[in-house]
C-alpha cells in the first residue's frame, strides 16, 4: 500500500484515485537545495517520485537532510538521481566525480570491479537518501563520432557492454538502490543529441538485435528494477514515433519479446526530441498509452505549473478515452511496487564503509603511449586545456583535466583553456619555457583541437598529451595518456604519472 502523507485520512486518499494516480506516475524535479512547499504539498496528493539534479545538491550532508525533508512527507517516496559517475554526476557536480565512467571500466574489462565501482557508488546515494539511480547507460557506442554517449558507454563491442551492464545493476542494486539501466532500445549507433533533436538509428532488425538489444537482456536477465526509454527514431521497429512514444518498442519488444517486468521510465520529456515535436503534455500521454510507467521532467521544468499541466492532461486522457484508466493504474502500481523493493532493499547496508575503488579502477583504465622514454616532471609545468563545448547530459558545471591535480603534486602549475585554432599560439605565449601538458576531450571530433595539438606538437615535441575523452585519434607526444574518461579521479590517475607520484 502506498504510505499517506501525514494527516491524510484514507476516506480522503479514495476520493480521488484517477489523481493521486496521474501524480503517481510523475518524477519531476524542483529548484533549491530544500524541497519547495509545492512540492511537499504534492507528496501529500499522491506525487511519488521526485528527480534531483546538480543544482540540488551542495553536499552530502545537505542532500541527506533533503531527502529526509522529503520522507517526513512520504516515507516511501522514490528519489532519484542521474549519477552515472564519470563525466555525468550530480552527487559531486561541483568537484568531478570520485569514480571513473563506464568507458574506463569497460577500457580494464574487469566484471568484478564494475560491480564493486557500482556497489560503492550505490553506497554513497544510499546514505544520502537516493533509492533509484538514472542509471547504468547500457548503449553500444558503435558511433565514435555520437555526440552524448560516448564514454558514458562501456564500449563499442555488444558482448563487453552486455557483461558490464549486468554487473553494474548488480552492485548498484545490491547497495539498495534501484538501477534504471537506459537509454532503450540504444542509443549508441546515433549523430544528434536528443537533448536538441530526435535521432534516427536506421540499423536492421538483426543488427538492432545483435548490437543494441544485447546489453539490455543482459540487465533484464540481472534484474535491472527499471529501464529508461530514448527519444529516438528506430524505423525498423517504430517508423511513426520515437521509442518513449511507440507501443511496438515498449509494450510489444520491451515486455512482450524481452519479457521485462519493472519500472519502464521516459527520458526526460522536456528533452527537444519529445517537448519540440509532441510538446510534453501530449508526450506524456502517448508515453503511457504506449507502456511508460513514470514520467520523467524536470532535467530543464522543475515547478508546480509543470505539474499540474501534466497531472491535468493525464487526467483528461482517462476521461476522454484516449488513456484507459487501468493503464494509468497499471503504471502507477509499478511505481508503488518498486517503492516498496527500495524499502526493503535500504536496510542491508548499515554499517557499511566506504574504500577508494573509484581511485584504483581509474589508475587500472589508463593507457599510457611513450613511457618508456618518459622522465616524470619535478617542475611545475603550463596546463593548456583544450577544452569543447560540453553536452547538455554532461553540463558545464563540472571541472575536469588535470591542472588541479598537478598543482597539488607540482605547486606552481599554471592553466590556461582553450577553444579554438589560435589555441598553439595563446598557449606556447603563455607556457614560456615550461613543459606543456595538453589536455583534450574527443580529439577526433573537434577538427579545431586537432590542429590546435598539430601546431603545438610541431612546435614543441615535448608536449604530453592527455586524452579524456574517447582515445580514437592516434596516440602523439612524447607521453601519451589515454584516461577513458574525465572524472576528478582520471585527472588524478593521469597526474600522478606525469609527477611520478
Amino acid at each position: 500500500m502506498t504510505t499517506l502523507a501525514r494527516g491524510t485520512t484514507a476516506s480522503n486518499s479514495e476520493k480521488d484515485g484517477l489523481t493521486r494516480d496521474a501524480l503517481t506516475v510523475l518524477q519531476p524535479g524542483f529548484p533549491g537545495t530544500t524541497a519547495p512547499d509545492w512540492l511537499l504539498r504534492r507528496l501529500g496528493e499522491g506525487l511519488a517520485s521526485v528527480g534531483l539534479f546538480g543544482r540540488n545538491i551542495a553536499t552530502s550532508e545537505q542532500l541527506a537532510a533533503l531527502t529526509a525533508q522529503l520522507r517526513a512527507e512520504r516515507d516511501d517516496v522514490l528519489v532519484a538521481i542521474d549519477e552515472e559517475g564519470g563525466d555525468v554526476t550530480r552527487l559531486e557536480v561541483r568537484t568531478g566525480s570520485s569514480f571513473p565512467g563506464n568507458h574506463a571500466l569497460g577500457a580494464v574489462d574487469d566484471v568484478e570491479l564494475t560491480r564493486e565501482v557500482a556497489f560503492e557508488l550505490g553506497r554513497r546515494l544510499a546514505a544520502c537518501g537516493v533509492n533509484l539511480n538514472w542509471a547504468p547507460s547500457a548503449d553500444v557506442n558503435s558511433n565514435p563520432s555520437n555526440p552524448v554517449i560516448g564514454v558514458r558507454s562501456f564500449g563499442a563491442a555488444p558482448d563487453l557492454v552486455a557483461r558490464h551492464t549486468a554487473a553494474y545493476v548488480t552492485g548498484l542494486q545490491s547497495a539498495g538502490v534501484a538501477a534504471c539501466t537506459k537509454h532503450f532500445p540504444g542509443h549508441g549507433d546515433t549523430a544528434v543529441d536528443s537533448h536538441h533533436a530526435l535521432p534516427r538509428i536506421d540499423a536492421g532488425p538483426q543488427v538492432l538485435s545483435d548490437r543494441e538489444l544485447a546489453p539490455f537482456r543482459a540487465a533484464i536477465a540481472a534484474g535491472s528494477r527499471a529501464v529508461m526509454t530514448a527519444h529516438i527514431l528506430v524505423p525498423t521497429l517504430d517508423p511513426d514515433r520515437p521509442a518513449t512514444l511507440s507501443r511496438p518498442i515498449l509494450a510489444d519488444l520491451l515486455r512482450g519479446d524481452l519479457g521485462y517486468d519493472g519500472l519502464i521510465v521516459t527520458d526526460g520529456m522536456e528533452m527537444q526530441a519529445i517537448a519540440g515535436t509532441y510538446g510534453i503534455e501530449r508526450g506524456s500521454v502517448l508515453a503511457l498509452a504506449a507502456g511508460a510507467d513514470a514520467i520523467c521532467v524536470g532535467g530543464g521544468l522543475a515547478d508546480d505549473e509543470t505539474v499540474r499541466r501534466l497531472r491535468d492532461a493525464l487526467i483528461t486522457a482517462v476521461r476522454s478515452g484516449e488513456l484507459p484508466e487501468e493503464r494509468l493504474a497499471d503504471a502507477a502500481e509499478r511505481v508503488r511496487a518498486l517503492a516498496r523493493w527500495t524499502a526493503s532493499a535500504g536496510d542491508a547496508l548499515a554499517g557499511s564503509a566506504g574504500s577508494d575503488i573509484g581511485l584504483h579502477a581509474a589508475r587500472r583504465a589508463l593507457r599510457l603511449t611513450g613511457a618508456e622514454h618518459f622522465t616524470p616532471l619535478t617542475e611545475p609545468p603550463y596546463v593548456a586545456a583544450l577544452t569543447p563545448m560540453a553536452n547538455f547530459a554532461v553540463g558545464d558545471e563540472t571541472p575536469w583535466g588535470v591542472a588541479a591535480e598537478l598543482s597539488r603534486l607540482l605547486p606552481g602549475t599554471e592553466t590556461g583553456t582553450f577553444t579554438d585554432e589560435d589555441t598553439a599560439r595563446t598557449a606556447l605565449r603563455a607556457a614560456g619555457p615550461r613543459r606543456i601538458v595538453a589536455v583534450v576531450r574527443d580529439e577526433h571530433r573537434h577538427p579545431w583541437m586537432a590542429a590546435a595539438l598539430d601546431a603545438l606538437l610541431a612546435a614543441r615535441p615535448d608536449t604530453i598529451v592527455v586524452e579524456m575523452g574517447l582515445p580514437q585519434a592516434t596516440p602523439r607526444g612524447a607521453l601519451h595518456l589515454a584516461t577513458h574518461g574525465a572524472a576528478r579521479v582520471c585527472g588524478r590517475a593521469a597526474a600522478e604519472i606525469i609527477a611520478g607520484a
